[in-house]
């Protein structure tokens, strides 16, 4: 048998074995082996064998950390490797907004509240983002400079969700708890909680404002879910509820409208998602997504620039262009992403989160899909390529993902809602500047993305 140790690290070896078994209450064993060694008392006395002891648990121990080392170095370089090759010469660039994906480490790591983060929002205008918490409060930074501005209470139990919108040049920021109620906070005034919106009978678990794209739209209008199965349209300038949506038969997890505010997308505990047309005096579910195997989350609807990688995933030739909720996106406990149609047909499924999907957001380039999840992830996924995973920022957090919102694009004329003139990109999903639905004006997409924590944090990723 060939010889791997040279002599010198072959005698190094005999000497810490002996010291070991010495060491180790072993002597008949030591002595055995220092006998066929043919090491006397002269070769290793009592100074020798102190030296050498504890030398073969310490090689023992540096080898099993190596190969640790070795296995998480292999890992991100089969990850930065798979990265490289799904990259396009523009995005390995990072300098395309419609191809720009985030990237580890973040930006900011905004840290100040005292229990899980639920919900983060963007201002459509200044560089301000709320985080809302477990600790029942609502904290306002700049997202810019990573810097706490105010902490915002009134609520009286967990934060659950947040948005920016309402009226064209008035923006205000609308808060859901636990408390069964809906505030609405006035940013020019340094956050004064200015109206409270009474009337689910259970916790409220999402918010937003609903563009004001149908005729006659105001702005005015904002959407809730909650747990007790229904879906409320308020006024807020009134602080009326003017519509109620029923038809879910467990609690509303979340709720999105589409760009033109003419449909309203919601998921909920009882496996489904639905489609509201919310233009109608009587609001009715135009499609009941389903599949789903357990809880759906989150949803997300799909802006017009990503229609035509969509199309393609459907099998359909031509792109259709008939209303803005023809693509949309649901995330659920069964730990899969579901794609449909405006037909109610799942036209993919994504799988590889390892828990429950907690958030998905389009990126505004129409190219991708961004998920975050209770697997502590976040994932990227190209609807240029059948929805494969191209991405994954394994540790976003130290904890459960609950939360992700993508900076509003910057348009030229003040944007009413938070997120919605971000959604609209090119009918090709190539240019960086996109048309605002709204305004008519070109938006820029504004490289921006925010995550929120069960590990306390908010956590900012920009270009």
């Amino acid at each position: 048998m060939a010889q791997i140790l040279t002599p010198r690290q072959a005698e190094e070896l005999h000497r810490a074995l002996i010291a070991y078994l010495t060491a180790n209450n072993l002597p008949q064993t030591a002595a055995a082996l220092r006998s066929e060694l043919d090491l006397g008392e002269d070769a290793f006395d009592a100074a020798t064998a102190k030296k050498y002891e504890g030398l073969l648990e310490k090689k023992w121990t540096s080898v099993v950390r190596l190969q640790k080392k070795i296995m998480d170095l292999e890992s991100r370089n089969s990850t930065l490797q798979s990265e490289l090759n799904n990259a396009t010469p523009t995005s390995r660039q990072n300098k395309d907004p419609v191809s720009w994906l985030p990237k580890a480490p973040a930006r900011h790591t905004l840290q100040s509240h005292r229990e899980a983060i639920t919900s983060v929002a963007f201002h459509p205008v200044f560089s301000s983002l709320a985080s809302g918490s477990d600790d029942q409060t609502i904290k306002i930074w700049d997202w810019e400079l990573g810097e706490l501005e105010r902490t915002v209470k009134g609520h009286t139990r967990a934060v659950l969700d947040l948005d920016y919108g309402g009226p064209r040049g008035n923006t205000l920021l609308a808060s859901c708890s636990s408390d069964l109620t809906i505030k609405l906070w006035d940013p020019l005034d340094g956050y004064k909680n200015i109206r409270t919106l009474p009337g689910h009978d259970h916790s409220v678990s999402a918010v937003r404002f609903i563009p004001s794209g149908v005729a006659g739209g105001t702005g005015n209008l904002l959407v809730s879910a909650s747990r007790d199965k229904t879906l409320r349209i308020w006024d807020v300038s009134t602080g009326y509820c003017v519509k109620t949506l029923r038809g879910h038969a467990e609690w509303v997890r979340d709720v999105c409208p589409s760009p033109d505010g003419r449909f309203i997308l919601s998921t909920s505990d009882d496996y489904t998602g639905r489609l509201w047309d919310v233009s109608i005096p009587n609001p009715e579910a135009k499609i009941t997504l389903i599949g789903h195997e357990h809880h759906v989350l989150c949803c997300a609807i799909a802006p017009p620039a990503a229609y035509s990688h969509l199309a393609a995933m459907a099998g359909v030739k031509k792109p259709p262009a008939t209303s803005m909720a023809e693509f949309m996106a649901t995330g659920s406990r069964d730990k899969t992403i579901r794609l449909w149609d405006s037909r109610g047909t799942c036209i993919k499924t994504l799988i590889g989160h390892d828990n429950w999907v907690r958030g998905l957001v389009f990126h505004p380039g129409g190219k991708y899909l961004i998920s975050v999840a209770d697997d502590y992830s976040l994932r990227c996924w190209d609807l240029t390529q059948e929805g494969r995973c191209v991405k994954t920022l394994g540790d976003t957090h130290g904890h459960f993902v609950q939360c992700i919102r993508w900076a509003p694009s910057i348009v030229k004329d003040v944007p009413t809602a938070n997120g919605t003139d971000g959604m609209n990109g090119g009918a090709n999903g190539t240019p960086a500047k996109t048309t605002s639905s709204e305004t008519g004006g070109e938006a820029q997409i504004r490289c921006v993305i925010a995550t929120g924590s069960v590990d306390l944090s908010v956590r900012i990723f920009a270009n």
